[in-house]
C-alpha cells in the first residue's frame, strides 16, 4: 500500500490548488488565475503545486511581488490531509474515503477563508451540510438520528453563547459549522471537538495577548479553531474517549 501515498500525497497538492482558488474565489469571483497585485494572467508554470512557488521563491514571475504563504500551505496541508485519511479508513477506496476527502475539503476552505475575512460562507457550510446529512442517512436511520442530536446540541451551545453576548463572542457562521461539526462527528467525538478547540483557542489567545498583536478585545475568528478540533476528533477522539473511559473506570 505504500506506493500509494505519494500518489495521493500529489492529488491532495492538486485539490489543495484546487481550493486556494476557491477560497479566493468566493471574495473576489473572476475568471482565470491572475496576480492579486499586478492583475497579470497565470500561465500553467505559475500554477503547478508547491513547485512553482519554491521555482519563483516566493514571488510573482511579473511584478515580484511576493506570494502569499496562504498557497503552499494549503496544498501541502491538503496532501498530508488526504494520506491521514488513507492511513486512518485503513487503505481503502471506498465511499467512506471519498466522503472523508470531501468533507475535508470544505473544512480547510472553512479555515482559511474564516482566517482572513472573519467569515464563514454559506455557499461552503450548507451544502457541506447537506452532504453529510445524506451520508449518514445512507448509512443507517440510527446514525442519522445519533449525528442529528449531536448536532442540533452543538448548535444550541454556540447560538446561546451568540445571544448571551449579542454576537461579540460568537457568530451565527459558528453555529451553523457547529451544527455541522455535530452531524460529521456524532457522540462523542462532537465534545471531543468542542473541548479540543477551545483549550486551543485559549492557548492561542493568551499567546496573542502576551506577544501584544491582540488585546481581550480583539475579534479573533473561531472557525480555524473548530475546523482543527474537528480533526482532533476524527483521527483520534476515538482513543481519547477510549483512554478516559479507562481512566474512569480505574478511578
Amino acid at each position: 500500500m505504500g506506493i500509494f501515498y505519494p500518489i495521493i500525497f500529489i492529488f491532495g497538492l492538486i485539490v489543495g490548488s484546487f481550493l486556494n482558488c476557491v477560497i479566493y474565489r468566493l471574495a473576489l469571483p473572476r475568471g482565470r488565475s491572475f496576480c492579486p497585485h499586478c492583475k497579470h494572467i497565470l500561465s500553467w508554470q505559475d500554477l503547478i503545486p508547491v513547485l512553482s512557488f519554491l521555482i519563483l521563491r516566493g514571488k510573482c514571475r511579473y511584478c515580484q511581488k511576493k506570494i502569499s504563504w496562504q498557497y503552499p500551505l494549503v496544498e501541502l496541508a491538503t496532501g498530508l490531509l488526504f494520506v491521514l485519511i488513507f492511513w486512518h479508513l485503513g487503505f481503502g477506496f471506498d465511499l467512506a474515503f471519498g466522503f472523508w476527502i470531501l468533507i475535508s475539503c470544505f473544512l480547510i476552505i472553512i479555515f482559511v477563508y474564516d482566517l482572513k475575512h472573519f467569515i464563514i460562507p454559506d455557499k461552503i457550510i450548507y451544502p457541506a451540510i447537506v452532504v453529510v446529512l445524506i451520508y449518514n442517512a445512507l448509512q443507517s436511520p440510527a446514525l442519522l438520528m445519533r449525528s442529528g442530536l449531536a448536532a442540533i446540541l452543538a448548535a444550541s451551545f454556540f447560538l446561546i453563547i451568540v445571544l448571551v453576548s449579542r454576537g461579540r463572542w460568537m457568530g451565527l457562521g459558528d453555529v451553523k459549522l457547529a451544527f455541522l461539526m455535530g452531524l460529521f462527528l456524532s457522540f462523542p467525538n462532537i465534545l471531543i471537538a468542542l473541548f479540543f478547540a477551545f483549550l486551543i483557542g485559549a492557548i492561542i489567545g493568551v499567546g496573542l495577548i502576551l506577544a501584544k498583536r491582540k488585546t481581550l478585545r480583539s475579534e479573533v475568528p473561531f472557525g480555524p479553531f473548530l475546523v482543527t478540533g474537528t480533526f482532533f476528533a476524527l483521527f483520534w477522539g476515538e482513543r481519547i474517549a477510549q483512554w478516559y473511559l479507562d481512566l474512569f473506570l480505574y478511578v
